[in-house]
């Protein structure tokens, strides 16, 4: 453990939640280095809060604890554990698909039920509402300060049994590639979409060239154009589109210095499909 902590959840900063989740952690230990990776995912979106932990693990140090909070089944059966990844790095939260893309693109090694007889606040086994305070930011913290061993965290589960969310599959054939448009690059407004970059390489397209680019809404047309292939936005004029490889290493959508999302009116989720196809 490095005595660090970094939390995410959809609860926002306009009231006391994140900061109570802080306290908690200082009263386990004033040393800690408490820090943030978003609290502005969208309120009960498991898949959202699952990639941006994707997005952002790996680059922390090793034995970074995360504690992600996007729990809309609080109070209910649902499992609350600790998952060691690959990296050594340890991920507090509900086993409510949170931990679907670091399963299945980074490796979990183990994973660990948190017992509450002794890794939850004393005087709070009445409140069912907040065990982001309660249970995971008091066993982060615990665990991210050497308070407790990670075999002290609880029963060790099978890692096998991980609840993990669909992710679409990238349909290849000679000549596209089909995907979903997995989450925005929120802040600009460009698609992340779930195709990677090796699978893009099998279209053997160069930078400059054009594909055609086509999106539906379930089985509603909602954009189809031909865009440039490029290495970043300034390849493009200003308010021209373009596929990208993204930071990532997934397959990217932009309008250089705009909202590709706000000029078409684009979502996220397996309802929204991509195709790259090479132009003959």
């Amino acid at each position: 453990m490095n005595n660090t902590i970094v939390f995410q959840s959809d609860f926002g900063l306009v009231d006391g939640a994140v900061s109570a989740m802080e306290g908690v952690s200082l009263q386990v230990d004033e040393s800690i280095k408490i820090h943030h990776l978003t609290h502005d995912i969208t309120p009960y979106n498991i898949f959202e809060a699952s990639y941006r932990l994707f997005q952002t693990v790996e680059y922390w140090p090793s034995g970074t604890v995360f504690v992600s909070v996007v729990d809309p089944g609080v109070g209910s059966k649902r499992k609350s554990v600790v998952a060691l990844t690959k990296d050594n790095h340890y991920i507090v939260t509900p086993d409510n698909g949170t931990l679907t893309h670091l399963s299945k693109y980074v490796g979990i090694t183990a994973i660990r039920e948190i017992s509450e007889t002794t890794n939850r606040r004393k005087n709070t086994e009445a409140s069912y509402t907040f065990h982001g305070r309660d249970v995971y930011a008091y066993t982060g913290a615990r665990l991210a300060s050497g308070k407790i061993t990670f075999e002290e965290v609880g029963p060790e589960l099978s890692v096998d049994h991980i609840i993990e969310l669909p992710t679409f599959n990238t349909i290849i054939t000679d000549d596209s590639l089909t995907g979903a448009i997995d989450i925005l690059d929120v802040r600009f407004g460009s698609l992340w979409t779930s195709i990677t970059r090796e699978e893009f390489l099998k279209l053997n397209i160069d930078y400059g060239q054009r594909l055609e680019v086509t999106i539906y809404n379930n089985d509603n047309l909602v954009y189809q154009n031909t865009v440039i292939y490029g290495k970043s936005f300034a390849d493009v004029r200003i308010g021209a589109p373009i596929v990208y490889v993204n930071s990532v290493y997934r397959m990217g959508v932009a309008i250089n210095q705009g909202s590709f999302a706000k000029a078409y009116n684009i979502g996220v989720g397996a309802q929204w499909t991509i195709e790259l196809k090479k132009i003959s």
